[in-house]
């Protein structure tokens, strides 16, 4: 969906947040997709960090492309 998010605001200036919501939220494809997008006004806490151990214990997928920028976290199997 990017692409297509990045050709619908292709040539408008991102002043904003608001805007870039409601740019995003004005983004379908040819095949009827829509796109839906709000603002979260959630505060969310910086700074955090996990332990060696902890990120070991991720299941996290590198793509065989540029795997240091491509990978897919996945939830573990019950």
């Amino acid at each position: 969906m990017f692409s297509v998010i990045s050709m619908n605001w292709r040539g408008r200036p991102l002043t904003s947040v608001e805007v870039i919501v409601s740019l995003i939220a004005a983004t379908s494809t040819t095949t009827g997709l829509k796109i839906k997008a709000e603002q979260s006004n959630k505060v969310y806490a910086c700074g955090k960090k996990i332990t060696d151990e902890e990120l070991q214990k991720l299941r996290i997928l590198k793509a065989e492309i540029h795997p240091e920028w491509n990978y897919a976290i996945r939830p573990h199997e019950l």
